[in-house]
Formats: C-alpha cells, structure tokens, sequence
C-alpha cells in the first residue's frame, strides 16, 4: 500500500489507493470490472455487468430503513489517459504512482485517476461499511465515460431500481451541481494521395508544455490550445518560406484541451534557419500573449530525415486554412447566468499523414439549438475544405430542478455539518445526468463531490481536507433519506 492508504476516512483512501493500481484507462476496462465484482463479492453484496458494460451493484437497507426511498450512488470507472512527455508509463499495465504533496494527492508523471476514481472508492466504502444506516442502496459504475458516454448511453432501461440518484463526478467541494451541458462529437476526415517530396530539408516542430486540461471544466480559463497555436506557425511557414506540409499529430483526447503537437515540413534547405528563428518569435509571441496562464511553453524544431511523400498543395493549403478559421474555445456564457459558460467547442485532435486527414472536435452546450449551431457552424467550416463531416455522441443538457427534494437534503446536512451554506450551481462540463435521467427521468439527482484539480492533464491533484466532509455529507444524506 502507499501513504495515501493511512489517509481518513480509511473507507475512501483504501479503496481509492487499490483502484490505482488496477489499470482502467478508456477502452481497456476488462481488469477493472473484475476488480469490481470480485470486491463485491468479497464484502456480500449483488453485483453484475450488465450489457453496457457497466457494474451494477445493490445493499439491502439497514434493519429499520428498508421503507427509506432507494438511493442511486453513480461514479465512472474509465480514467484518462495522459502522460508526461518523458513518462514510460504504459496505462493498460502499470499502476498509478501517487505521492502526497502540500495537501494533495498527484500522480507521478500521468493523471491521477481521482476523476472518477474518488466516486468509485466512495461507493465501495459504502458497500463495504456494516456499521453504516441506510435505506437500499443501488450503485451504478458506468464503463467508458470519458471518450463518449458509453456505459451511460447503453444502460438497459428497466434495470434501475433507485428513486434518488448521487452523481459522484463533480469536483469541487460545497457545490452542488444540479445542470449540466450536453455535447457533441464533431470528426472531419479526408482521404488524399500522396506526392512525391521534391524539397531539399525536412524538420519536426514540436510544441509541448501548454497546461491543457479539461475541456469542460477548464475552457474559460483561456488556456492555450496546442493545435490552434500551432497552424499558426505553419501557415506563416508556408506563406512565407515555402515550407510543405507532411504529418501532423496534436491532442490525443476529445475532451481535453491540446497541450502538445507535432508537425513535420519539408523546405528549401536555405529556410531552415528562418524556420527555426520563425518558431522561437512565435514561442515568445505565445509566452507573452499567455504570460499569466501558461508557464513552461516548449516550441523547437529538430532537423530530421526527408519523408519520402507530401501532403498536395491544394488540399495542404485546404486543411491549413480549415484548422486556422475552425473556432475554439467559448462561444458565449448563459445571459441570465454570465459567469458560466453556455456554448463552446475544443479542437481536440489532429491527424494529417499517410494519405488521410482527420479533425475531432467536441462542442458543448447547455441549449440545444446552440449546441447544434456550433455543430454546424463547425461543419460548414470543413465543408469548404472539402472534408467529410460526421456528428456522433450527442448528449442533452441536464436541465436543472431546483425544487429538487434531494437537493434539500443535501443543503440541510451540508449547513449543518459545516456552518455554512453550500453553492448551488450549473456546469458546463457534460455529466452522465443527462444520458441516464433520458432513461429515467423520475429520478431525483443531484452531483457532488471533493475537490479535484486539472483533470485531464497531469497536472491532477485531489485535495485531502475535503475527503473526510464529503464522506461525512454522503453517510449522514444516505441514513436522512426519506421514507417512500
């Protein structure tokens, strides 16, 4: 065990130092819904998989609570995947290395996991807990949220039997989310041959270090995007040295804001030096339009052998010109609420070589018609290069119901356990409320959680001191709740 498993309250630091060394990271999910069920069967509760892919588990009621309505305690058990450059870590095989640092937990060189490992950890310290009073108690942990909702999208209809439902994914402690944006997957792809490269050098222009972050929670922070900065660079490369592009790769996730991309130019060998100045004016460019956000830019270039084949002009200056006039970031905030992001979109991914061009772009909205406007605007931006636009993964917003009897509750014990009023609020993130409220929409709910930081990057970090009041709020709600 680490240090983190000494940690109080013992029931979510035990449970979430052994999550971390079970690999989960999105599509690689065998190893820990086994871990799952084999602990609900070691601690006496029912427990299956169910045809999503997600784990269902159920604890009877304490004697004298079986009346009690039935509570709904939901966590994804999916983890993000990111690395530090100089990471080996590999996430369908090594465990998570944590270590304690200023109050917080981090992990060493990757994401944590405590997005959503913490929720998981606390629902099996409830399952596990004997000495707990509670009515039944039904757990939802659902497979592949992060890369689309999955678990929550093929949840059979009829299998829950909950009449109040505890989100687990919120992340920060003393609010209580009660709305939340939809989203949609918008990928752009194009199929083109390949020409022969007629240039004399070739380099690779790597640039790294940029925070990233949650696309979600983090995109009005105005952090840099690392494909976005970087047609920057290339378009200028092209226009004013006749640079050539031959690959590029940028972001590896939907839902998380770039930090890092790489493209490979060939070019006149006499513009190489012009390159290279070209890219550190534009790295100090950067660092001062950032200079309050982002800290530990890297933009170099490495001179490297010919490819062998080039993008085509046309359709090279096509993409260009696509990613550059592609929006990202917030397109507006709520008017009735302007502290909160209503509609934006993160250019996520890039892929351009091999003959074969794809752009993946995840747009969120708390309306729909705004969300699909963005959706559109975005594929009459890809149009005009003449790429071939998809929709998928469409989620509805969660609307909010602030007359919500659950919400109550947790208000009542909140002040009551910490003297002061807890925030009410409404995300921009996409939480799996609304897939699953689609298939239950008699459900009660309301998310909470403690406090996480930078999920998404490896920057992560969980802050200790809210760990012990969340289990306090949870166990205390659970034995409150009403009778049906």
């Amino acid at each position: 065990m680490s240090e983190i498993a000494n940690l109080k309250p013992a029931q979510i630091w035990r449970n979430f130092d052994a999550l971390t060394q079970v690999p989960r990271p999105s599509g690689h999910l065998e190893k820990v819904q086994q871990f799952l069920l084999d602990f609900a069967m070691r601690v006496g509760v029912e427990a299956f998989k169910d045809a999503g892919g997600n784990i269902v588990m159920r604890k009877k009621a304490t004697p004298g609570y079986e009346n009690r309505k039935t509570m709904l305690l939901q966590a994804h058990m999916d983890m993000v995947p990111q690395k530090a450059p100089d990471s080996s870590h590999n996430f369908e095989t090594d465990p998570i290395e944590t270590y304690i640092e200023d109050g917080w937990v981090h992990a060493k060189g990757t994401t944590l996991g405590s997005d959503d490992g913490i929720g998981v950890a606390a629902i099996m310290g409830i399952m596990e807990d004997n000495d707990l009073k509670h009515g039944p108690v039904e757990a939802l942990i659902t497979r592949d949220e992060e890369t689309g909702m999955f678990g929550a999208n093929e949840l059979p209809e009829g299998e829950l039997q909950a009449d109040m439902y505890l989100n687990l994914d919120s992340e920060t402690w003393g609010n209580f989310t009660i709305g939340s944006a939809g989203g949609i997957d918008i990928t752009a792809t194009l199929q083109y041959k390949e020409v022969e490269n007629d240039q004399e050098a070739a380099v690779r222009v790597t640039l790294k270090g940029l925070r990233g972050g949650h696309s979600g929670l983090e995109i009005n922070e105005g952090r840099a995007n690392a494909n976005k900065e970087m047609v920057r660079l290339v378009r200028k490369a092209v226009a004013g040295l006749g640079a050539r592009l031959a690959g590029w790769e940028g972001g590896n996730m939907r839902n998380a804001i770039p930090f890092k991309a790489e493209v490979v130019l060939a070019l006149p060998a006499a513009q190489v030096e012009p390159l290279k100045k070209m890219v550190a004016d534009q790295k100090a460019a950067i660092e001062d339009e950032f200079k309050t956000i982002e800290h530990d830019v890297e933009f170099f270039v490495e001179d490297i052998e010919k490819p062998a084949t080039l993008v085509p002009q046309e359709i090279q200056d096509n993409l260009i010109d696509a990613i550059y006039a592609c929006h990202n970031g917030v397109v507006r905030m709520i008017p009735v609420k302007p502290n909160v992001v209503e509609t934006s979109s993160n250019l996520a991914i890039i892929h351009i070589g091999g003959g074969e061009a794809s752009i993946k772009i995840l747009a969120r909205s708390s309306r729909e018609d705004m969300k699909m406007y963005v959706a559109e605007q975005l594929e009459s931006c890809f149009n005009m290069a003449g790429m071939k636009t998809v929709f998928s993964g469409s989620y509805g917003g969660w609307d909010p119901n602030p007359d919500s009897e659950l919400l109550a509750l947790l208000r009542k014990v909140y002040k009551e356990q910490n003297g002061k009023d807890a925030t009410v609020v409404v995300d921009h993130a996409g939480l799996e409320c609304s897939v699953i409220l689609g298939k239950y929409p008699n459900l009660d709910v309301v998310s909470l959680g403690p406090t996480l930081r930078s999920p998404h990057t490896t920057n992560e970090r969980f802050e200790i001191a809210t760990a012990e009041p969340f289990w306090n709020l949870l166990t205390a709600v659970l034995e409150q709740v009403p009778e049906k």
